[in-house]
């Protein structure tokens, strides 16, 4: 039977009873519909999973107990963090959920010379809980017990005065980049994979980012759009020096 994981944004403890975030309780009774006395699986990202027994099934809410702590050790060896081009609608979507899965430890939206997408503060502000609820549902699914980070959206100028060198393999999705992946040798700091948008990474960009240390890295001798082109390269990453 598959288990039913839930993420909650609170401390979890052994014994404590809580009533479900609300759309996951909806979705516990009238989509899934459990009753008193089934499991489920709560976990809120800190590398455990906290099997737990739904107590009540109400109108308005549900609420578990939690009976165990089991941590988990799932997550890739290779740390890697996505500096993703923000792509225009679902596509987004589709990054941070698939990157989630594949095992990213932490995904950055990048405003760059050619994105598409125009993000005011209250707009970034909704598509940044947004995003993370994206990353979350995907852990849920993936049975990842640890949420990757979602950084607010930001311009990528900025964001290169704010790296800090920690000896991350500083990488950028490129058609003439000249790094092969098999050839890479990363550190226990992991790397940064920059992607750009829908038109790709334009001429500043490309010279920000050489400045800043990032080599170019080629996936091949095809051209690939851009919700295709950094999941592609965290599976050859993950496969070749991770855990796929």
């Amino acid at each position: 039977m598959r288990t039913i994981r839930i993420h909650v944004d609170q401390p979890l403890t052994v014994g404590r009873e809580l009533a479900l975030p609300e759309q996951a309780g909806e979705h516990v009774a009238r989509v899934l519909r459990l009753v008193a006395g089934d499991t489920i699986t709560l976990f809120n990202g800190d590398g455990s999973d906290y099997p737990s027994i739904i107590l009540t099934v109400g109108k308005r809410e549900v609420i578990a107990q939690i009976q165990s702590s089991r941590a988990l050790d799932n997550e890739s060896p290779l740390r890697l963090t996505l500096a993703q081009g923000v792509a225009r609608g679902e596509k987004m979507d589709l990054i941070v959920q698939k990157a989630t899965e594949l095992g990213v430890a932490r995904i950055v939206p990048l405003l760059t010379e050619r994105s598409e997408v125009k993000l005011d503060a209250a707009r970034a502000e909704k598509r940044l809980a947004h995003w993370r609820a994206v990353a979350a549902s995907a852990c849920e699914q993936s049975g990842r017990a640890r949420v990757p980070e979602v950084a607010p959206a930001i311009a990528l100028d900025t964001w290169l005065r704010g790296l800090r060198n920690d000896g991350a393999l500083q990488l950028a999705l490129l058609p003439e980049g000249t790094q092969q992946a098999g050839a890479l040798r990363f550190t226990s700091a992991g790397g940064v994979l920059v992607v750009g948008p829908e038109g790709g990474l334009g001429s500043r960009d490309i010279v920000s980012l050489t400045e800043a240390g990032f080599h170019g890295l080629r996936l091949g001798p095809r051209i690939l759009r851009t919700e295709t082109a950094g999941l592609a390269a965290l599976a050859a990453l993950q496969a070749l020096h991770g855990d796929l």
